[in-house]
């Protein structure tokens, strides 16, 4: 039950994100409204606004003050009609989910893939470009590349790069946990 509701929010917010692209696309606004998600998204993070979006006792009325008072001068009129209509319509909870499924709409459009790559210590800008550039030959990327960068020095040393919901562990500590287990299972292991 829990997975339907997800998938139908996951599909409600879709619909509204595809919606208000196409609208982008027809008035011209594509990149005017993709800023707008992106402020809106990093303004989301505060966890009274998360609150507020998700309570049933705040009526849609104050709500919608509040969205006027947050937002009214810092996004396009587009952008600020259109949340007006979500809260009119009691959709306000899934604002976080339309905007990451514009921004997802957007970059599927203009060909554009997310990549997160983990490594154990910081990269130099140098070997970043580099692995841009492997990456843009592979088949696994679109034409273009986002890279994201995360540092986890448990990995050990190698990296982990995640390409859409595809993953590749090329870790020094996944290399080991597969070494473990190849020894753990063998009957025939070298014996000191």
């Amino acid at each position: 039950l829990i997975r339907i509701r997800s998938m139908s929010a996951q599909r409600i917010a879709s619909r509204y994100a595809k919606s208000l692209l196409d609208f982008a696309v027809e008035q011209n606004s594509v990149q005017e409204i993709l800023g707008d998600m992106n402020t809106f998204k990093a303004m989301a993070e505060n966890r009274d606004l998360q609150l507020l979006l998700k309570s049933p006792i705040v009526n849609a009325v104050t709500k919608q003050k509040v969205f006027t008072a947050l937002f009214g001068d810092k996004l396009s009129k587009t952008t600020n009609s259109f949340f007006e209509i979500i809260l009119r319509k009691g959709r306000e909870s899934y604002l976080g989910s339309i905007a990451d499924s514009f921004i997802a709409l957007y970059k599927q459009s203009r060909g554009i893939s997310d990549v997160t790559l983990t490594t154990a210590t910081p990269l130099s800008e140098e070997v970043l470009a580099r692995i841009k550039g492997e990456l843009l030959k592979s088949t696994a990327t679109d034409k273009e590349v986002e890279i994201k960068t995360e540092v986890d020095p448990a990995i050990l040393g190698g990296y982990i790069i995640e390409i859409g919901d595809r993953l590749y562990d090329d870790s020094v500590a996944h290399k080991l946990e597969e070494l473990k287990k190849n020894f753990v299972g063998n009957d025939y292991a070298v014996q000191v």
